[in-house]
């Protein structure tokens, strides 16, 4: 199960990272003056307490900025993923194209042409689905009807023969690459993660709350740690979903080989 963070793309990239540190620095100052005065009842009276909740806090950051780290590099990898997984349903794509170009024409001309308008398709009308988080769907009735098309031409020698096997390969590797695009557009984290992290991040800031110290320097230096770990949530949740945020997956490689595909 994943968590719905659909509403959080409609925010403007700047004002979304503005608002996570807003709201991480927000939630510290509001409880360094309600909560900190009722927590610090449990140290207060203990010899040397900034140092004990000092190797708390360092054996914490230890372990929460590992999962932080891990969070992030899997969110990143799965943008990697669906970028390459695009690049090469553009490759496939741009392969069988080549193919169907030596086919004898009306047969060619039409799988061109067949071609043409799926690349323009995923261009114009499901690359804006799938910032969205919606998988398209009318490109598999364009998919299907080029592999109709592709199945009505009968080979008459030799070479057309090994021609249209080649080209049969490519349209089968092509459909899975794009199977592959299908199902990315909606892969993110599992709730659970999300749960864990925002769980850390909020007894992290507690623990800083347990710090002896003048209460104007509690609020900077545990808003400066605030605002970085608001910045790195931030970060997680725009890399959450491959097509959606800052850090997406463009269309740079079908809008290549759209204008290849004009050229001839």
């Amino acid at each position: 199960m994943n968590m719905d963070f659909s509403w959080l793309y409609e925010i403007p990239t700047r004002n979304l990272a503005l608002l996570s540190i807003a709201v991480f620095v927000g939630f510290y100052w509001l409880g360094a003056i309600f909560l900190r005065p009722i927590l610090r009842q449990f140290v207060k009276h203990t010899a040397g307490s900034n140092d004990i909740v000092g190797y708390v806090l360092s054996c914490f950051c230890v372990f929460y900025g590992l999962l932080l780290g891990l969070i992030a590099v899997t969110a990143y990898q799965n943008v990697a993923d669906a970028g390459s997984n695009v690049t090469r349903e553009a490759a496939a794509l741009s392969a069988l194209y080549e193919d169907v170009s030596r086919y004898p024409d009306p047969y060619g001309q039409n799988l061109r042409w067949l071609l043409r308008d799926y690349t323009r398709y995923v261009i114009k009308y499901a690359w804006p689905l799938q910032q969205k988080g919606i998988v398209p769907e009318e490109g598999t009735i364009r998919a299907e009807a080029f592999h109709d098309r592709l199945l009505d031409f009968q080979p008459t020698t030799p070479a057309e023969e090994i021609l249209h096997a080649e080209a049969m390969r490519q349209l089968n590797h092509f459909l899975e690459c794009r199977r592959m695009r299908l199902f990315s557009v909606r892969s993110a984290l599992p709730a659970s993660m999300w749960y864990v992290m925002i769980l850390g991040a909020v007894l992290n800031l507690a623990i800083c709350w347990l710090f002896d110290m003048r209460f104007l320097t509690q609020l900077v230096l545990g808003g400066i740690l605030a605002a970085y770990l608001g910045t790195m949530i931030f970060l997680i949740v725009d890399m959450n979903q491959p097509f959606r945020g800052d850090v997406s997956v463009s269309s740079e490689a079908f809008e290549t080989l759209y204008r290849r595909m004009n050229e001839d």
